[in-house]
């Protein structure tokens, strides 16, 4: 964390912006208030990147309006029921809200919106106290009434009043909590996680999109393992995302294998490293963490324990690419994240068939076709499904990759195989087997791929021989 007299220089140099200055000279002049706040004054502290500017003020927003427009390139309003105006002010972006002081109702998320009268009453309502604090404009005074600064330094996650009336208004801070702890390394502070799991049930409350946004939020931090642990342990999981606890199987003393959870997790943390090593300054890769996470959730109903003591999870990756597809859907995710972590989950066993003998180059190309635009992220995937602490082993499973890796390389610079294709097209089936549209030319092509992935290019004239041929056997009854 930044020392006090770091974190004011960088706030004061914020201010100093001329964007800033015109702001805060307008509503000075005006005879409202207006304060720098949340995010920015926290991540000022912490040496954070400062990119949303929030402000808050004691202006409605009709007059918030009023005085924005003469500054601003560009405004909106979008946000006007719940006090909110936005706009870009010298190509800065902003949004200003009046204080405000809402008060819920028990059975729902949706508060009634009241407008406060103090950046007081403003800052009791917010969800976390190192997120209470405002630095007043143009007067740059830092405005801490919850010590939230106190918190920063013993990086501790906690609410400015009691966490069961904070999670009790809006019961999705409760994930937050969660997300901060991972975000920022803080802990979350014993009082607020004993509240987390008393009011656990309340999350039943929140819409699927909003608990979807806030595990997205969570899973695309640098270290979201701390944040599913809480989740996990607090019994949020089990409401939310309950294929992760249901990991946490049972050992016989007879039975053998590894803490599948405890698998998960580090599959996780070792998919976000290889993602940040290969493809450094990209932004996070939510499919890829998802699929991570979720890789084995098909495990706890296929277990079976083998005779001799030995436990097998047979199909456990089409079980497991099922279920969650089930429960990403659920959570209204979108079709194609649906759609590929189900099939990274579904592939992600396939590797470990090459280690038991060499593949054919057709092996090869069944693979990467089978993985198509997913294969990046299948390879990031099996890499960080090797978590076993036998080096020897590890180091075996290490090099096959990298010789697959190289054989697919190899195979797509002689074969353009990412682009791979039968050596003709629809087109051309329908016009040497004088066919129309229909299952006819769909089948006709499925043997030309399959010919192209055994045996590689033909060319087009051999092709179209093996399709003759093919074509005759079959209308005689043979194929």
């Amino acid at each position: 964390m930044e020392s006090a007299a770091s974190a004011v220089r960088r706030l004061t140099e914020l201010a100093d912006q001329r964007p800033m200055q015109r702001l805060a000279t307008a509503f000075s002049e005006a005879g409202h208030e207006l304060a720098l706040v949340g995010g920015p004054v926290r991540d000022a502290f912490l040496d954070r990147p400062i990119s949303d500017l929030d402000f808050t003020t004691d202006a409605r927003p009709d007059r918030i309006l009023e005085l924005l427009k003469p500054l601003a390139s560009a405004h909106w309003d979008v946000g006007r029921a719940f006090g909110t105006i936005g706009g870009r002010i010298d190509g800065l972006t902003v949004e200003i809200t009046t204080y405000r002081a809402d008060s819920y109702e028990p059975d729902t998320r949706k508060p009634t919106v009241e407008f406060g009268s103090s950046i007081e009453d403003d800052l009791v309502r917010r969800d976390f106290t190192v997120n209470a604090m405002a630095l007043r404009l143009p007067q740059r005074q830092l405005v801490d009434p919850h010590g939230g600064v106190e918190d920063l330094i013993a990086k501790r996650i906690t609410t400015p009043g009691e966490p069961a009336v904070s999670f009790g208004d809006d019961p999705l801070r409760m994930m937050r909590a969660a997300r901060f702890a991972s975000q920022l390394g803080f802990e979350v502070d014993p009082g607020t996680v004993v509240a987390m799991r008393e009011l656990a049930p309340r999350i039943s409350i929140i819409s699927a999109e909003r608990i979807r946004d806030e595990l997205s939020k969570l899973l695309c931090t640098d270290r979201p393992r701390s944040g599913i642990q809480l989740l996990v342990d607090t019994g949020l999981a089990e409401l939310v995302l309950p294929e992760i606890p249901a990991l946490k199987l049972e050992i016989d003393e007879h039975a053998h294998h590894k803490d599948v959870y405890e698998h998960s997790l580090t599959v996780l943390d070792q998919a976000i490293e290889l993602e940040q090593s290969r493809n450094p300054g990209s932004d996070p890769d939510l499919v890829l963490r998802i699929a991570a996470l979720l890789h084995d959730i098909g495990k706890p109903s296929t277990r079976r324990i083998e005779p001799g003591g030995a436990v097998s999870f047979h199909h456990h990756d089409l079980v497991g690419a099922k279920l969650a597809s089930r429960r990403l859907k659920a959570l209204r995710f979108d079709k194609d994240t649906i759609t590929a972590v189900a099939r990274l989950i579904e592939l992600h066993l396939r590797f470990f068939g090459y280690t038991d003998g060499a593949w054919t180059d057709s092996a090869v190309r069944r693979y990467v076709r089978d993985a198509g635009p997913l294969l990046e992220r299948l390879h990031i995937l099996v890499r960080a499904d090797v978590t076993t602490r036998n080096r020897r082993k590890a180091d075996r499973l290490g090099f096959a990759y990298d010789d697959l890796e190289e054989r697919i390389t190899a195979l797509q610079e002689q074969e353009e195989l990412a682009a791979l294709r039968p050596d003709l097209d629809g087109e051309a089936i329908m016009r040497i087997l004088d066919l129309k549209p229909g299952p006819d030319v769909g089948a006709a092509y499925r043997f030309l791929m399959e010919l192209r992935l055994d045996e590689g290019a033909l060319g087009p004239e051999e092709a179209e021989r093996r399709l003759r041929g093919w074509w005759a056997v079959r209308a005689a009854g043979g194929g």
